[in-house]
């Protein structure tokens, strides 16, 4: 195994951990489920860093440590769509990857800010299309005589909404005043040690 593929294994692993943790600090609107929490953040630093394999590999290990932890599960179905499916696919926020590094390594922060925006929300919505979903199939019951698309659509919008905004806010911030966090040691070993420097110091 190359050193760059054991690099990225052991980040993945660190950053899945630090996305239990910080799922743990959130804030819970509903009894039955659904925090605002900043879990996703490390899912789209890891896409950024890596590309969509390792994004999508942190997510799953995200959904997969949860279910672990004592995760609300009603049925199996329902663990993959709000676990597995619904973590892992915050990965393809990764599509904005190759813009963002671009927009990095030129120091734009209007486009830095622009494609870290438009990547989280990409997941967000992604993870929020799984647990609507998992809500119409598996919790129709909590929606009484309401309309059951209308519930889990107002249900997973409310925690879903500001735990994406929240997480790109805190994305923009972080990412826009250290953009080296957004690169693997690989991408910027080619660097002159005093272009490396220039690079931190305009940052």
């Amino acid at each position: 195994m190359d050193k760059k593929k054991l690099l990225m294994m052991v980040e993945i692993a660190i950053f899945a951990a630090i996305g239990l943790v910080l799922d743990q600090f959130s804030f819970s609107l509903w009894a039955q489920g659904g925090s605002i929490s900043f879990v996703m953040l490390p899912i789209v630093l890891m896409a950024i860093r890596w590309g969509i394999v390792a994004g999508l590999a942190t997510g799953l290990i995200i959904g997969i440590l949860q279910m672990a932890f004592g995760a609300f599960i009603a049925h199996w179905v329902q663990a993959l769509l709000d676990y597995g499916i619904a973590f892992t696919v915050v990965g393809l926020a990764a599509i904005v990857r190759k813009p963002l590094l671009e927009a990095s390594q030129a120091l734009n922060k209007a486009k830095m800010t622009t494609y870290i925006v438009i990547g989280i929300f990409i997941g967000g919505f992604l993870r929020f299309s799984a647990h609507l979903i998992a809500g119409v199939v598996f919790f129709k019951e909590y929606a009484g005589d309401e309309n059951v698309w209308k519930y889990s659509i107002i249900y997973n919008t409310s925690y879903m909404l500001p735990a994406t905004i929240l997480t790109a806010i805190v994305a923009v911030l972080l990412f826009t005043t250290a953009p080296r966090l957004l690169k693997t040691f690989d991408s910027i070993k080619g660097k002159s040690p005093a272009s490396i420097n220039e690079s931190s110091t305009s940052s």
